[in-house]
């Protein structure tokens, strides 16, 4: 993303820079109606919205879209600019271009949010910050709930909104070639062992595995352990585990199929 040339179809890299006269000399112009001045002004300060985007690494966002939406900021900060006070115009400019694209990233979530748990968990972040200002130390929920006047379970409900989904195929671990993912580590307390070998014919394929593939596969889908545990009880890295499972799973369906 920071080097990156062509966001939304525009070369930064040929973005014009102008001189805080010229560009005062358009701003008076683009106030008094002139709609070619209010382009080159938008255009010379495109590189403001890609500064601020770039402060921005959300995982489940495209840059360009974040882009788009610094823009529509970028514009809102032209038409409500006030050329009488004795401001820059990227310090009035940046909060409403990072104010846009917060809010852009807050409604787009994949898990929507009630508005009241939303400002309830910015009041947090905030009285969180001045606390660490203050304090030089984080606070604990207890010291959040207290100035607040929230309980703490508000406090963790509302903070806990705000993280982001976690994917069962969201990587944990790599080693090499090998790739440990979320949907690794959960272990399943409900299979019962006649029941999953009677549904899947899977008494023959079993036999056929060695006894250490064997023996992770039992312990994974009949008694539920999740890969780690798998780990430390038979004495080889979770990678192992992995790639273990994996290529028995392969060789069983191969003689269930």
């Amino acid at each position: 993303m920071a080097n990156k040339v062509k966001i939304c179809g525009v070369d930064t890299s040929n973005l014009p820079k102008l001189s805080n006269k010229e560009m005062e000399e358009l701003m008076q112009k683009l106030k008094a109606g002139n709609k070619e001045a209010k382009k080159q002004f938008i255009f010379a300060n495109l590189r403001l919205v890609l500064s601020v985007v770039q402060r921005f690494n959300p995982k489940n966002q495209n840059p360009d879209d974040l882009f788009q939406v610094g823009c529509v900021g970028l514009i809102k900060a032209i038409n409500n600019f006030d050329t009488s006070l004795n401001v820059k115009f990227s310090t009035y400019a940046v909060p409403m271009i990072i104010g846009e694209i917060k809010r852009f990233m807050r409604d787009s979530t994949s898990m929507r949010v009630s508005r009241s748990i939303r400002d309830t968990a910015y009041q947090i972040l905030k009285c969180r910050e001045r606390y660490a200002k203050e304090h030089k130390t984080e606070p604990s929920l207890e010291q959040i709930s207290t100035d607040l006047g929230i309980s703490v379970k508000e406090v963790s409900f509302a903070l806990d909104a705000l993280s982001e989904p976690v994917s069962m195929y969201d990587p944990v671990y790599k080693d090499g070639s090998e790739t440990v993912r979320v949907m690794d580590q959960i272990g399943d307390s409900k299979n019962n062992q006649d029941e999953w070998i009677e549904n899947f014919a899977l008494k023959d394929a079993l036999k056929k595995l060695s006894a250490k593939e064997k023996q992770i596969v039992l312990m994974r889908y009949y008694l539920g352990k999740t890969q780690i545990e798998v780990s430390n009880e038979v004495g080889i890295s979770q990678a192992q585990v992995s790639r273990l499972e994996k290529e028995a799973i392969k060789s069983m369906r191969k003689d269930i199929i």
